[in-house]
Order: C-alpha cells, then structure tokens, then sequence
C-alpha cells in the first residue's frame, strides 16, 4: 500500500475520510461528493482493499454524482466487488453442504462471522468481504468433526493425531485442494481472546437462525455477535476500518438489540471494555446508533476512551503502523480492564501455544515448557519492531 508520511497526513487524507464517509450508516452525500472531487483514484481502490470495505465504497460509489467518478474507477470498484461476491458464493456452498453433514452426524454447529455477520449487519450474505467461513462446535466433537471435514474432501491443517494428544490450536483450519475454500472449526477452547472462559453451551442454547435462500443458517444472536465482534476487533487491535463498520452495520441493522444482555454477556467474559472501546470506535469514527444510555455508561471508562484514541493513531495505515511487541502487550494488558486482570489475561495469552508452536511432533504430548519458548521467541520475531 502507498504510504504517507508522517501517518497524521494519511488520516487527514481524502480517502481516508472517503472509506469513513463510505462505512458510516448514513452517508453524508455532499461531503462524499466534496471528497470524492480530491481523491488518488488508484490510492483510493487500495485503501479500500486492504481495510476490506470494497462492498460498502461500492454501495456508496453508486449513490454519488456520476460525473465526479470516472468510468474506469467504477469499473474497477465494480469487478472486485463481483469477484468478491464470486467467492462468497462458493463458501456458502462449502459451508451448507458442511452443515448438512454435521447435523446428520449429530454435530451441532454454529456459523460465526462471514455470511452470518454480513447477513445479520448487511441484509446480504455476500455484502463484506470474508476469505473463509468460521464455525463453533463442541470441543468434544471436534475429532469426528475432523473426521468428516477429511471425508468432504478437505486437507486439515490440524491432524487428527494432534486432535488425539489434545493439542489446541487457534483454530482447526481446513483447506479444501485445488481452490480457495477455507473452512475454520472453532469450539471453546480455540477462542481464547475472550478473557474468561466462553459458556459455549448458553451460545447453542440462544442462538439466532437466519434465512440465507431457503436455507437455515444459525449463528450468534445479535447480542452475543456484538460481543464476539469487538472481541474480535481487539484480538487484532482494530487494525482496520471493516470490524468498526461491522459494529456500526450491526447496530444501524440490529435495532431490537437487547443491550442488557449484551452488558450481562460482556460481564461474564471480562469484556466489558472491550466492547466499550469498539463502541465508541464506531460512534466516534462512523457515527453508529448507539443509544445515549450505553454511550454514557463507556465513555465513563476513562480507559475505553484512551485506547480508542490510541488505535485511531494506527488505523489508516491498514497494520502498516501496528504496535510492536511491547505496546501489543500493554495494549492487551488495559483492553482487559483493571491492573491484575489485565496482567492475568496478558499472560494466559501470552503462555497459551498454539500450532504455530508445536507444529513439529504434533503427534505428542510433547513439553508444554517446549511450546512456551517456541511461542515467546515467535511472538518476538513477528511483533518485535515496533513500525511507529
């Protein structure tokens, strides 16, 4: 991506205020037309690429006056749009037809992000960019879900003899050969950025179902999902503007949203945070519908306020500006909440392998001791430069 230096230029851009115009619920059209009149054409397509909101510039793009955008630039925006909904499309497929064969098997299984999220946020399955499909099952079913994943044909990159030693990694990624179709199983073990432990059953016991073309599709309900997404946010430090237009849609979409359950929900994960900071990341950015008495409630944390500040720094640059090592792990630290709290969820993360760190003899209990070293040298080698 093209870089602007100092990163302060980059967020005073006019793409960049043309992606938050494009991502906000309700556009302002005359501003986006003012901006549309000033913008890196070439720049601009790349920005929204790499914060992955090409669906939503081209929603926007279409509403703007036709002699401000050239013709080629619809095009372009138009034809990775396509390609974009061409992929979604043969995941869904993937992901029924993996449905179909766990419920026959008695696997309950529920679609996290995706074409849920795009559904639910969106009203359009194919609405957002997603390169993959995620769903939760049960840690206990994981082995024959494993097992099944092989029989449809994909290659799994966690084997099932590390399923057998009870290796947990970040998630169990399946690719299915010779195409793009990525499928991730998650279960409550692998989502390990919640600081307390996911109560996996109350999510099968709420959860919603959505329409997608005849077909049920359940997933997350609307509260759960909200705290999921910000969680999710956090877990890559909200380092692009997608996750926040994701809040923004769900909010704008979602307008029933019982929002004492997400507060009850929140609290039971040690999230409360969290989720404040990626709601105040979409009021302030994209100006989402949240109510006044929730808003009230997290900008009274003062430190929810400080950390949306802080990521605001390095959001334009689309990761180019993540924090390095040190910063990433205070960031972790004070998105928890509360001084040995936050030292006890850095930590758990911090000394949590995953199968980036014991990919060699995943086939043995091996040392958990092993493993930590691993990861702490890994972590260092990929965080460990700071890009500010």
């Amino acid at each position: 991506m093209r870089t602007i230096s100092p990163l302060s230029e980059l967020k005073a851009s006019a793409e960049w205020q043309i992606l938050l115009e494009c991502a906000a619920p309700r556009a302002d059209t005359a501003r986006l037309n003012e901006l549309l009149g000033k913008a890196n054409w070439d720049f601009l397509l790349e920005l929204a690429e790499q914060h992955g909101v090409i669906g939503t510039v081209a929603a926007r793009i279409r509403e703007c006056d036709e002699t401000i955008v050239p013709a080629g630039f619809r095009e372009q925006l138009l034809e990775r749009q396509r390609s974009y909904a061409l992929s979604a499309l043969s995941l869904i497929a993937e992901m029924i037809r993996i449905l179909n064969r766990f419920s026959e098997a008695g696997i309950q299984a529920l679609v996290l992000k995706g074409p849920a999220l795009s559904l639910q946020a969106y009203g359009d399955a194919t609405a957002r960019q997603y390169g993959d499909v995620d769903l939760l099952v049960r840690q206990k079913d994981i082995y024959r879900a494993t097992e099944i994943m092989t029989l449809a044909g994909f290659n799994a990159d966690v084997p099932l003899a590390a399923v057998a030693a009870g290796k947990i990694p970040g998630e169990y990624l399946f690719l299915r050969p010779n195409s793009r179709v990525i499928l991730e199983l998650h279960t409550e073990k692998t989502l390990r950025y919640f600081p307390n432990a996911l109560a996996v059953e109350r999510l099968f016991d709420q959860h919603a179902t959505l329409d997608l073309n005849g077909h049920v599709l359940p997933t997350l309900s609307s509260e759960d999902a909200v705290v999921a997404m910000c969680t999710h946010g956090a877990k890559h430090c909200w380092e692009r503007l997608m996750w926040i237009a994701d809040v923004s849609a769900m909010l704008s979409r979602q307008t029933a949203m019982d929002w004492e359950g997400v507060a009850r929900i929140a609290e039971s994960l040690g999230a409360q945070r969290i989720v404040y900071t990626g709601l105040l990341l979409a009021r302030d950015l994209l100006h989402a519908p949240v109510p006044a008495a929730v808003e009230e409630q997290a900008r009274a944390d003062d430190w929810a306020g400080k950390l949306a500040r802080r990521i605001e720094t390095w959001l334009p640059a689309a990761g180019e500006a993540s924090p390095g090592l040190l910063r990433r792990a205070v960031f972790r630290a004070q998105m928890r909440g509360g001084f040995l709290h936050g030292i006890g969820y850095l930590t758990r993360l911090v000394f949590s392998p995953t199968e980036e760190d014991w990919r060699e003899g995943h086939e043995h209990k091996s040392s958990r001791l092993l493993e930590t070293g691993r990861r702490l040298v890994r972590l260092a080698g990929k965080y460990g430069r700071d890009a500010n």
